[in-house]
């Protein structure tokens, strides 16, 4: 790539985003130093990158740096970057580092890419599947797991792009052909500093060609109407307005693109539910701001599968079901998980983030036969529970294992015992994925108990 041949790049961490970066930079001819608080990181990029300068803890841009790229959980205040601003030297992430290189290709792909609270990698994937079924080479990437860069450089004709608000903070450049905000929550605000900054973020997914929100969200409805895109398209769960997607009669219909036609029926959507229904509309949305067909919308929502840990039922012993939704990592999708249920017993607690558990309490707390809480925060669940539902019985354990005993105490036959934290996770587990296993291997052990 010729904007990067000969110059001198810091690469700021060393895991899957970092060693992408790191290998199209070299491949772009660039001199490239990468940097990491972890020495076993680095280490492990020592065979698989030879010619990388590969420095520990650096806290200050290495002389001759006009470039770093950030791995997209290096907070703004981190002292290097900071210290790289002050010095004049541009930060961006691996995100921005792809589209500038696409920017280069004589036939580059096209973006269609997807931000919001919760949500972000079920429409992704449904956006594969049916871009997929139209017959489009199409691959999702981004905060999904594969990077973007790798995603560019195999030569895909189309990029279903998941963006975390943190991608999208070090994104000053991208533009996406269509980019839909799904919703938006309070999250992640101990890393933007405020909401505001945390709406800021997600909002530049609706500055490309076609900007595409949820509606339903006021936030997200005013922002869309904000939005710099040269057409706006809303989608709602109730019946659409002209220019919007929406549900009729039990159908997926778009009055945007075209005649007004039937995208699917409710039935063709998994996971079920309204979450679900609203994250297919939203992928329906950005497929058919490319040009896709009715009728490959329909089969690639009837072909996509969830991913694990998102509203999944585990098993339903004594006439009570057991549902893991560990990837409810915030109290937006919290709240959207316990709606699909009419009484449940509600597993909760972890690290939330600066968040707040109130309007969740409040909205969803009709709906809890008790809560058992975990983790680090859950004082603060607690204390929301005690002030709008304080006649719900609430239980404090210490592991996984204890707190799928103590639902099952707790739930009677027709009740759901639902393991939707509202927090992350690394207070006790690795991820959300690990700590869905341990609710799948607790209720296991319940089974053959």
């Amino acid at each position: 790539m010729g904007f990067l041949a000969g110059r001198a790049v810091l690469v700021a961490g060393a895991g899957v985003t970092g060693r992408s970066a790191a290998e199209a930079l070299l491949a772009a001819g660039a001199s490239v130093t990468v940097t990491d608080g972890s020495a076993e990181r680095l280490a492990a990029l020592e065979q698989l990158l030879p010619g990388v300068a590969l420095v520990p803890g650096l806290t200050t841009p290495p002389p001759g740096v006009d470039l770093v790229v950030t791995s997209p959980g290096w907070r703004p205040d981190n002292p290097l970057l900071v210290a790289a601003a002050a010095a004049g030297i541009e930060v961006v992430g691996e995100v921005e580092l792809a589209w500038r290189m696409a920017a280069e290709l004589a036939d580059p792909p096209t973006w269609l890419a997807v931000t919001g609270t919760n949500g972000k990698t079920t429409t992704v994937g449904m956006l594969e599947s049916v871009l997929r079924a139209a017959g489009v080479d199409a691959v999702a990437c981004g905060n999904v797991g594969l990077p973007v860069v790798d995603a560019l450089l195999a030569g895909h004709r189309v990029l279903a792009v998941e963006l975390s608000s943190f991608q999208l903070h070090w994104s000053p450049s991208v533009r996406p052909q269509a980019g839909v905000l799904l919703n938006l929550a309070e999250d992640h605000l101990d890393w933007h500093g405020g909401m505001d900054a945390y709406a800021a973020a997600k909002a530049r997914v609706l500055t490309g060609e076609v900007a595409v929100g949820g509606v339903d969200d006021e936030l997200v409805a005013a922002l869309l109407s904000a939005a710099p895109a040269a057409a706006h398209v809303g989608f709602t769960l109730g019946e659409p307005e002209e220019g919007q997607l929406g549900v009729v009669g039990g159908a997926l219909v778009d009055r945007a693109f075209g005649p007004d036609a039937v995208l699917a029926e409710i039935s063709d959507v998994h996971p079920p539910g309204p979450p679900g229904v609203a994250d297919a509309l939203a992928a329906a949305a950005l497929a058919r701001a490319y040009g896709v067909p009715p009728a490959a919308v329909r089969q690639g929502l009837r072909d996509f599968r969830p991913g694990a840990h998102r509203a999944v039922l585990v098993a339903e012993v004594d006439g009570v079901k057991y549902v893991n939704d560990s990837k409810a990592t915030n109290p937006h999708a919290a709240a959207a998980s316990l709606r699909s249920h009419d009484s449940a017993v509600w597993i909760a607690g972890g690290l939330l983030k600066g968040a707040s558990v109130d309007d969740l309490v409040r909205e969803e707390g009709h709906r809890l036969r008790a809560a058992v809480l975990i983790g680090a925060d859950r004082e603060v669940i607690a204390s929301a529970l005690a002030r709008h539902v304080p006649e719900v019985p609430v239980v404090d354990v210490a592991t996984m294992e204890d707190a799928v005993r103590a639902a099952r105490s707790l739930a009677r036959p027709g009740d759901a015992v639902v393991m939707a934290p509202a927090a992350a996770s690394m207070d006790m587990f690795t991820d959300y994925a690990h700590r869905g296993q341990a609710f799948v291997e607790a209720v296991r052990a319940l089974q053959r108990s």
